[in-house]
């Protein structure tokens, strides 16, 4: 497991940056997400040509790459806030320039969904924790009823300097009882299945595993199930996360017994990932599993400070 670092978590008067890595976006529901993080107190620009489409993508491969590249090497930039997510982060994973990313340091990499693939390439190439959550322009934050209450809520005490959430909270245990530390890793199953085999393929080796996903049927969960577990992804896993299903019938059954050989804990039906409300979750950094009240709590904290 590499060791990550963890950015500094942001102030009010923060410069951040909205980028597009994957699919296109809604400008009125990015327009209304954008006021969302400004009432955070947060200068927010935008890197790369936000209303640029090319079919299911946000624009050309090269453009995203650049627009993203861009933002992080900002030295203004305290954290990078991925818009939305679809499909097109895995083909810009070879267009990065992965040296001049890491000189800029750590800092706040936000997204959920295809930005697994952010995730998991930021863990191996930077070494730098990042924040699995919800985006601006996404129904969660950028509808116009305005942003769910709930899910503000949480990512503002998970984003901010001094902030604090309480655990999340979800509605089964599936496996044995138990209570168990670890970093957390994983993401979307979907994105998760489709690394492997690529240097940034998750190894979950002592660590705590966080999976969801939307509009799957519980087969093709089987299949990429099957698939981590064939390619030694899942092996050393200390727990497992279960998120939102959305619009995926009924998984849980055979999540819970693809998962049954691993003998872990895993506690499902936390609110993370496609649904509502949205919470975020830090990956890379300690999360505490507990199958008695079945919920995460986040244990983000600097090194330099309190264990």
């Amino acid at each position: 497991m590499p060791a990550v670092r963890p950015p500094r978590r942001l102030r009010p008067g923060d410069t951040v940056a909205l980028v597009t890595p994957s699919g296109p976006v809604d400008p009125v529901r990015l327009a209304r997400g954008r006021r969302v993080l400004e009432g955070l107190g947060l200068d927010v620009v935008l890197s790369g040509d936000l209303d640029a489409r090319q079919g299911y993508l946000a624009g050309p491969d090269s453009v995203r790459a650049a627009g993203l590249q861009e933002a992080w090497c900002d030295p203004r930039v305290s954290a990078v806030i991925c818009a939305r997510g679809g499909y097109g982060v895995t083909r810009l994973l070879g267009l990065l320039d992965w040296d001049a990313m890491a000189a800029a340091g750590p800092k706040i990499l936000l997204g959920s969904s295809d930005i697994t693939a952010l995730h998991r390439a930021f863990a191996e190439r930077l070494g730098v924790a990042t924040l699995f959550g919800p985006m601006p322009a996404s129904a969660t934050m950028g509808d116009e009823e305005g942003p769910e209450p709930a899910t503000l809520a949480h990512l503002t005490g998970t984003l901010f300097d001094g902030g604090a959430v309480g655990p999340v909270t979800g509605t089964a245990s599936l496996g044995p009882s138990g209570r168990v530390e670890a970093p957390v890793t994983g993401g979307n199953l979907t994105l998760l299945a489709a690394l492997c085999g690529t240097p940034y393929a998750m190894r979950a080796q002592g660590q705590i595993v966080l999976l969801e996903d939307v509009s799957e049927e519980p087969y093709r969960i089987d299949r990429m199930l099957t698939q981590l577990i064939q390619a030694g992804c899942l092996d050393g896993a200390l727990g497992f996360v279960l998120g939102s299903w959305v619009d995926c019938g009924d998984p849980l059954p055979v999540v819970a017994e693809r998962l049954s050989g691993f003998g872990m804990p895993v506690i499902a039906g936390l609110p993370i990932g496609h649904g509502s409300p949205q919470f975020g979750v830090w990956l890379g950094a300690d999360g505490v599993i507990d199958t008695k009240s079945c919920s995460l709590t986040g244990m983000f904290r600097y090194p330099d400070k309190a264990p």
